[in-house]
């Protein structure tokens, strides 16, 4: 159990890394990818990753079957996290209706791709080294760090239905532009 926290921990962290990669590439608007009030996370990532790490070993050897798994499944998590965010936090992180053939705006069939390709990687790459890293945690930070991410997602769930906006995730920006007038 204390495994699963860990790589949904890693995962989310690493999707919010990619996150705030991409924007930059992209040069996108919405520059802010979190999706925790305090912790750079975004849980979607971690429950993908997640999805992927629990498919069979049949599907994880078989890099083609993996790609196309892997994408589903992470394409099913996406849409089960948007529906989510949009129903009880009313809130919007992503949007692909200017994508095509998307489904409701939750998912398009090119970020399915990128998840499929993301999830090889994962599978061949990165959980291997997670694996190591994750080993190394000593057994007393779980219970700790497992109730400050709960406080947090508590936190973040009730500013996201009180405001009504992802923006009120970043506070950090008042620290960098205090009000003017203010000493």
């Amino acid at each position: 159990m204390g495994q699963m926290f860990w790589y949904f921990i890693g995962y989310s962290f690493l999707g919010f890394g990619l996150e705030v990669l991409f924007a930059r590439v992209t040069g996108a608007e919405k520059r802010d990818r979190k999706c925790f009030l305090l912790a750079p996370l975004c849980p979607v990532y971690g429950v993908g990753a997640l999805a992927i790490l629990a498919l069979p070993p049949v599907i994880q050897d078989h890099p083609l079957l993996l790609l196309v798994c892997a994408g589903l499944s992470a394409t099913a998590v996406e849409y089960l996290f948007a529906f989510f965010y949009e129903r009880v936090a009313g809130v919007r992180f992503w949007d692909y209706r200017n994508a095509r053939f998307h489904l409701h705006g939750r998912v398009c069939p090119a970020f399915s791709l990128c998840w499929g390709i993301l999830g090889v990687a994962l599978v061949r790459v990165v959980q291997p080294v997670l694996d190591g890293l994750v080993s190394a945690i000593p057994d007393i930070w779980l219970w700790p760090a497992a109730i400050a991410l709960l406080l947090d997602g508590i936190t973040t769930l009730l500013l996201l239905r009180r405001t009504g906006t992802t923006d009120s995730l970043c506070w950090y920006r008042r620290l960098a532009h205090p009000a003017a007038g203010k000493g």
